[in-house]
Parts: structure tokens; C-alpha cells; sequence
């Protein structure tokens, strides 16, 4: 097995910036945490968003793509001048800055400012945070806008879910993995392709990437799938295919999908059937694997994939928080 996988891949961006700030606060640094509250229509960040700003300054992520950060950057840095206190800022469409920034679609987006301190973001959450999700277990952190602060659960007025960071597994080391890899590392998803052919899974073909060459079963053995893994069977084998599907049937997978057509589909549904998996069971495959876009080539395939992982994620979340 082999592992060159950048360390912030697998973390989405929230818990980037969440990483930031603690190295900010652990540098000796002043930092506030911006975090979306509520937005308008259809806002280009989610509800739960994070921004850190470092007292001079500097900042990582963003509560609104671009539209209201510069009066947030500046309203936190006063904030942290201040050294107490926290603040809502609310942007309507009756606000200037609102119509400036082009938010004049109506709604509004309030965000949350809190200091990394014992009364308001404690230093010691976030570091729960990011070492829970980093070992593949879920956080919240519940805050109270009325007075800043925050505490660990979800019992609080506004409660900010952290789910693990998203890993793939791509069961064989084809064409369709090659273009899949880089667009999961845009999503903010650690890749590993397993793969246990030496032809398919050389180094020279996935330079960079995490490649496993072991048979999948015995690799997911050691893996162990979480609700925030997903895993793509890929090598029209069923000798590798099969044995993969049954390991992320019984785990929690949020997203199984299978390469091959409607009729080799059939076919690998009932093989599965008969070791013993249920309906429910093989419902959960998604085959053939990817949204219908007509793909014609790998790489369009790899984006169908992509895309279908990334509905069945959301999906996923939504059921179980108010901001994935």
C-alpha cells in the first residue's frame, strides 16, 4: 500500500478553516470564527459555513462567496480588538452593502461572530472537533447567539454539525479511476484505489494517490467504511467486484455503486442475492453507476460518478441536520 495523499484532503472546507484558526489561536494569534446562520434564496454558502479571521487580517473560507466578507473580515477584526463580546450581523435586502453585494433577489443572511475564547469558540472545541471527525466520528457544537457562546452537543439554539471528512473507495485501478481521483481531491474527498492486479495498480499509473493492492475485502477489513464513506466497484471482474460490494453491504456506506450495464447489473444482483443479501440490501447499489448524462468517455463517466456520490451525500445529510 502505498499513501501520498495531501493532509487536507478528506476535510471539507468548513473544517479547513476550522484547522486555521486553531493554529492561529495555538500560534498566539487573535482569531474570531464568522459562521452562517440563516441566508437568502438560493445563498452561495450553506447555513453553517465558517470564516476565521486572524487579527491582522488574514482569513480562511468564506460565509458568502464574496458578497458581504470584506464587512465581515472588518467587523471581526474589531471584535477581536475589543477582546469580549460577539455579534450578529444581519444582511437584508434593505441594506446597502445587501444591494451593493447583488443580494437584492430578497431574503437575508445572518452571520454568527464569535471569538476563539472560553467565552465564546473555546480553542479546546475546535480541537475536539477536528481530531473527532479526523478519526472518522461526528461532532456538533451548539451556540447561543445571545451571548456568543458555545458548548459541545446539540442542544443549543444554533447547532453546527460536523460529520466525518468523506473518503472513497475505488475498487480497481482503471481509466475511470484515473479521472475520478482528481475530482473527488477537488471535493474535498480522500481517494484510495484498491486494486489487487499489479498490472492496473502501478505507481506510474496513479502517481501521488493512495493504492491499495491488497483484495478488497481484506483492504475494507482494515479501511472499515463509515456513513461518510463511499465505494465504486469499477473493474467489470466480479472475482474483485463481488467481494467489494458485499464488504460496503455491510457497512454503512452513504453511497455503493457498481460499473457495468443494466444486464451485467442483473446479473452481479443476483450473485449478491444468493450469499444472502436481502432486497433492501441491493437496493442500496447504485448500477450502473453514475447519473444519466450520456457519458461517452472516462473522464464523463468519472463526473457522472462524481455527481451521483455527491447527491446521495447531501441527500444523506439533510435527513439527519439542518446544515450539512
Amino acid at each position: 500500500m502505498t499513501a501520498a495523499t495531501p493532509a487536507l484532503v478528506g476535510r471539507d472546507d468548513d473544517l479547513a478553516t476550522l484547522a486555521a484558526a486553531s493554529a492561529w489561536a495555538l500560534a498566539g494569534h487573535g482569531v474570531a470564527i464568522a459562521t452562517v446562520m440563516t441566508t437568502w434564496g438560493s445563498a452561495p454558502r450553506r447555513v453553517g459555513s465558517h470564516l476565521a479571521v486572524r487579527a491582522d487580517g488574514l482569513f480562511e473560507g468564506s460565509v458568502s462567496g464574496g458578497c458581504v466578507e470584506a464587512d465581515v473580515i472588518l467587523a471581526a477584526q474589531d471584535l477581536i480588538a475589543a477582546g469580549a463580546g460577539h455579534g450578529v450581523l444581519d444582511f437584508g435586502v434593505a441594506d446597502s452593502v445587501a444591494w451593493s453585494a447583488g443580494l437584492a433577489c430578497g431574503g437575508r443572511i445572518a452571520i454568527l461572530l464569535q471569538r476563539v475564547a472560553d467565552d465564546g469558540l473555546p480553542a479546546a472545541l475546535i480541537s475536539d472537533v477536528l481530531a473527532a471527525t479526523a478519526s472518522g466520528e461526528a461532532r456538533s457544537i451548539s451556540s447561543d447567539p445571545a451571548t456568543g457562546r458555545a458548548v459541545a452537543g446539540d442542544s443549543g439554539p444554533f447547532v453546527r454539525a460536523y460529520p466525518p471528512p468523506r473518503r472513497l473507495l475505488i475498487i480497481g485501478a482503471v481509466h475511470i479511476a484515473q479521472a475520478l481521483v482528481p475530482i473527488a481531491a477537488g471535493l474535498g474527498i480522500a481517494a484510495t484505489v484498491i486494486d489487487p492486479r499489479g498490472l492496473f495498480a502501478a505507481d506510474d499509473r496513479f502517481a501521488g494517490v493512495t493504492l491499495d493492492r491488497r483484495w478488497p475485502d481484506e483492504a475494507m477489513a482494515d479501511l472499515r467504511p463509515d456513513a461518510a464513506t463511499a465505494v465504486v466497484a469499477l473493474t467489470h471482474d466480479p472475482k474483485v467486484d463481488d467481494v467489494a460490494l458485499a464488504a460496503a453491504l455491510r457497512s454503512p456506506a452513504f453511497y455503493i455503486a457498481a460499473l457495468g450495464s443494466r444486464k451485467n447489473h442483473g446479473a452481479r444482483l443476483q450473485r449478491l442475492a444468493d450469499q444472502g443479501f436481502a432486497g433492501e440490501d441491493l437496493a442500496r447499489i447504485h448500477g450502473p453507476a453514475g447519473l444519466s448524462i450520456g457519458a461517452a468517455n472516462p473522464a464523463e463517466i468519472a463526473l457522472s460518478i462524481a455527481a451521483q456520490l455527491v447527491a446521495a451525500w447531501r441527500g444523506v445529510l439533510a435527513a439527519k441536520s439542518p446544515n450539512p
